[in-house]
């Protein structure tokens, strides 16, 4: 366990539970017809008893099947579900990078760029000097000014993960961040990872591409329907993983 003011995130007994109500009615006369007997409501429980620490400045993994949930689960550190039962503790600002989570898509880049600076503690002028790097980085020069709920995902992804990298969260959640399929940004955003991010920057990231995971995290959450199986070593939470009848990891 290490040293109370050398943790970067706790994870305290956390649990997440969803109600679900299971309405299969496909016409307005079915609607109508069970709108005075709806049906029950069903608990998905997506994480049961979650507990582990982070260190400030660690990069580790988070994997596991579908509907394992760790997406649920980063969603939770990042303060987007709150618990049902537990806690989270986060020391230091943070931002969660999952196809444009946190933005807003009915405001401009330039605007999302000023808002989300802001949440992390950046005064305006602060903004003012890294806004042209922003947008460079992330190559959206020509649609500065336009909402970006017209952008494209792999644009919505460029310009999260370059207001992140810019704007120096302490606490960076990566939720699938290199499955957009842009080759080219990919390789850039690994370079950022490599030269900033792995020094000093704790960094939590979800993916299926085992191969990045090794390489970058040497700690793994592996999940397995809401159970956290094992925290600890790489390879052996990716054997784990991997020794799953239905596991694949698929390119990304």
């Amino acid at each position: 366990m290490k040293d109370k003011e050398e943790i970067a995130v706790e994870v305290f007994k956390l649990h997440k539970t969803f109600n679900i109500r299971d309405d299969n009615y496909n016409t307005i006369k079915q609607r109508f017809f069970h709108l005075f007997n709806p049906s029950p409501i069903r608990e998905i429980h997506a994480l049961k008893n979650i507990d582990f620490s982070i260190g400030k400045g660690e990069c580790i993994g988070l994997i596991g099947g579908n509907g394992s949930g760790k997406s649920t689960l980063i969603k939770c550190m990042a303060n987007v579900y709150q618990p049902t039962q537990g806690f989270v503790k986060l020391k230091g600002t943070m931002m969660l990078l999952n196809l444009g989570i946190g933005m807003s898509h009915e405001l401009t880049a330039r605007e999302n760029i000023y808002i989300s600076g802001s949440a992390l503690g950046l005064k305006i002028s602060a903004i003012d000097k890294i806004f042209d790097q922003i947008i460079a980085f992330a190559e959206i020069e020509e649609f500065v000014n336009t909402k970006i709920k017209y952008y494209s995902t792999g644009m919505i992804q460029r310009l999260a993960f370059s207001i992140a990298s810019h704007a120096g969260a302490e606490i960076m959640f990566l939720d699938e961040v290199f499955a957009v399929g842009d080759q080219k940004f990919f390789e850039k955003a690994v370079r950022v990872i490599e030269k900033s991010w792995l020094e000093g920057r704790t960094t939590v990231i979800v993916s299926h591409n085992m191969a990045l995971i090794e390489k970058y995290c040497k700690r793994v959450a592996y999940l397995k329907k809401g159970d956290l199986i094992y925290f600890g070593d790489a390879k052996t939470a990716i054997d784990m993983y991997m020794a799953e009848p239905s596991s694949h990891a698929p390119a990304e």
